[in-house]
């Protein structure tokens, strides 16, 4: 991900409400649907938090300027964008009881409001004591009453966990929202590594698909299992250093080269999350297509022309068509939005099923788990797709389909009404 030149200052923080929230409790049964589906795309908002030494934290939060509502006041003046962006800790997903709140107004002013810039702001995060818990992130534009909202999983400390690391733009020294980068350099902070040498290792890229959900026999393994080199980076006493994402692939950051613990940055093709190149278009088709159908797509001496053709050979016409690859190709990039870990959110269990299936009615998160539901739940009818966190990853995002026999009819069923150019949607 680049930043833009456009990019907007980190902006001060106008008013801190701490402690305060008129938002309810976290709870086992909460529908949280709404996070992969329409509304968020309304309104993105990212967010990560960095630790800057062992009490001190902080989140930092992105928002785009053409997502906002600009009013002005009649007068001539300029245009301005207010927006609540709130904070509120727990537990688990589980916990009634809320650990801690804060909130900011933002107000932006701007003499052209149809500007496209990436509105980037911070809030310092409370740690009171050494532990992991939930933080639920919010966005409101108050000039439309729209609300986008993130969770994040906020490490316990130690100075090798993730969140002590944080990419960097060169230019401003504003924070990336991504781990994932086309090949290339690439500026990272750790306060806590400043002076210090640490250990680099580079996995290879992994480029296996999914099996289908009925496959019982598919075996998750472990994400970035393999090592193919090791060399060292040194921090300078700023707390900065670069890294070359030059081989495409994972690269471990830590103080060895033995634990799994650490901070993974990701060399990823050059036009991710968007699917934009023919080989875009293409491998995401191999969930529906046959052997000697992908293969005579890909030997296609014109491959964005090929498969359009197939969808439009699938639809019927080219009206349809297009349709379906719009819904199609959406789901792909909504997938790499919301499901990437090691690979791109279209190659996990939770892109498979979000592009073959939709988005869910009903999906309920646990620390370790999300179950999908798509139907009335408890109706015989309805399908459930239950996906764990994979043991010893190191990406809390990084989870695994319990995959299940009967569940074949459902998968088929969808598929071939893919391939008829027949839209799946709740």
């Amino acid at each position: 991900m680049n930043i833009r030149a456009s990019i907007l200052p980190v902006i001060l923080l106008a008013a801190v409400l701490a402690g305060c929230s008129s938002s309810a409790p976290l709870s086992k049964r909460d529908n949280f649907a709404y996070l992969y589906g329409k509304s968020g795309a309304q309104m993105p908002l990212q967010a990560r938090v960095h630790h800057l030494s062992s009490d001190h934290s902080r989140v930092y939060y992105k928002l785009n300027t053409k997502d906002l509502l600009y009013k002005s006041d009649g007068s001539g003046g300029p245009f301005h964008a207010v927006v609540r962006i709130s904070y509120e800790s727990y537990d688990a997903f589980g916990s009634s009881a809320l650990l801690d709140s804060a909130s900011t107004i933002i107000d932006d002013e701007t003499n052209e409001p149809g500007e496209d810039k990436e509105l980037i702001g911070s809030m310092d995060l409370r740690r009171k004591e050494q532990r992991s818990f939930i933080l639920k992130i919010m966005a409101r534009d108050l000039n439309r009453d729209q609300q986008s909202t993130v969770f994040l999983r906020v490490d316990k400390d130690g100075i090798s966990d993730r969140q002590y690391f944080m990419p960097v733009d060169t230019a401003h020294g504003l924070p990336f929202f991504s781990d994932h980068f086309k090949a290339g350099r690439v500026r990272v902070r750790c306060e806590t590594c400043a002076g210090r040498t640490l250990t680099v290792t580079h996995h290879p890229a992994n480029s296996t698909m999914p099996a289908p959900v009925f496959n019982t026999a598919s075996t998750a393994k472990s994400p970035s299992a393999r090592i193919d080199s090791t060399f060292h980076v040194s921090v300078n006493a700023d707390g900065l250093f670069t890294m070359d994402l030059t081989l495409p692939g994972s690269y471990r950051i830590g103080a060895d080269s033995l634990s799994e613990n650490g901070y993974y940055l990701h060399s990823v093709a050059e036009a991710y999350p968007l699917v934009v190149t023919p080989d875009d278009l293409l491998k995401p088709l191999r969930y529906i297509t046959s052997n000697q159908e992908y293969d005579r797509l890909a030997k296609s001496p014109d491959v964005r022309q090929a498969v359009e053709r197939f969808w439009i050979d699938a639809a019927g016409d080219r009206e349809r068509g297009r349709e379906a690859i719009r819904i199609y190709y959406g789901r792909v990039e909504n997938a790499n939005r919301h499901f990437t870990a090691e690979a791109e959110g279209w190659r996990t269990d939770r892109g498979l099923v979000h592009i073959i299936f939709g988005v869910p009615t009903s999906i309920y998160k646990t620390d370790l788990a999300e179950t999908w539901i798509y139907g009335e739940e408890n109706n015989l009818m309805s399908l459930t797709f239950t996906f764990k966190r994979r043991n010893g990853t190191f990406i809390d995002n990084d989870m695994v389909l319990e995959r299940d026999p009967l569940l074949k009819g459902a998968w088929y069923r969808n598929v071939e009404s893919w391939r008829n150019g027949r839209v799946y949607q709740n």
